[in-house]
């Protein structure tokens, strides 16, 4: 952000600057000074709801048109088969370390029946999610490419197979971050219930097993966890050790939680 201080100060008269964030809260004071602030809104969730009529049960459709943030798309994911297992595997992460945190986790009657996930590295089963559906990515790109060539495209094997590993890399990145977005907002939702407020969270099909959870939990806790679980999606964007940063997080997790 330093870096583009002097370019915000003085730019030159025939361009405008525009500067997208999705994360306003950690920009410099310096930086927010200098620029006029334009706030683009998300999609409702009951408009994300209404396109997805008829794609799952009214209780799923509300949860994922909340935890997408307004994003069609990705409320369609978390809808499919793969969207649904990839889910619990991310928040099993967050499961397993209350649960090695002694905050018990009992699932009221009408809840979601647990995922079967072993609760030991759990981090582990989330990267090999968001492996698989890389894989499936690859995949897909790489008969979207060969069908290009075949009308023409002038492509070479060897361009076909870079450019589809690329495709791959970019949605397993994609869904890794998914997985622990999901994660902190695990950990934001029993914050919001501990505090009073379930009438706020976003995975409302889990209501009953977040109050819960909930009920043995100090929601400064619960917050601080959300924040470390975000601040390791900030570390991967530097290209740091997925494992590494994973297995991290987990033992962070655990001692704030303890």
């Amino acid at each position: 952000q330093n870096a583009l201080l002097k370019t915000l100060e003085e730019p030159p008269p025939y361009v405008h600057l525009i500067l997208l964030s999705s994360e306003p809260e950690v920009l410099l004071e310096t930086i927010v000074s200098r620029c006029q602030p334009i706030d683009f809104a998300p999609l409702p969730p009951e408009a994300v709801e209404e396109v997805l009529v008829g794609e799952g049960t009214a209780e799923e459709i509300a949860a994922a048109a909340r935890l997408a943030g307004g994003d069609v798309e990705l409320a369609r994911f978390l809808l499919s088969e793969r969207g649904k297992k990839f889910r619990a595997e991310a928040l099993e992460l967050a499961r397993a370390v209350g649960r090695d945190s002694r905050i018990d986790r009992v699932a009221a009657e009408g809840s979601p029946a647990a995922p079967s996930i072993q609760p030991t590295q759990p981090w582990k089963v989330m990267l090999e999610g968001a492996e698989g559906v890389g894989e499936d990515a690859e995949e897909a790109a790489r008969e979207e490419l060969e069908e290009e060539k075949e009308l023409g495209a002038k492509r070479s094997a060897r361009e076909v197979t870079e450019e589809a590993k690329r495709a791959g890399r970019r949605r397993r990145t994609e869904v890794l971050d998914l997985g622990l977005a999901l994660s902190a907002i695990w950990f934001r939702d029993l914050a919001a219930v501990a505090a009073g407020a379930p009438e706020t969270v976003h995975n409302s099909d889990r209501l009953a097993e977040l109050s819960a959870s909930a009920s043995t939990l100090d929601p400064a806790r619960a917050r601080r966890a959300a924040e470390l679980v975000q601040d390791t999606r900030r570390r991967l964007d530097l290209n740091v050790s997925e494992e590494l940063a994973l297995e991290a997080l987990t033992s962070r997790l655990e001692r704030v939680l303890s």
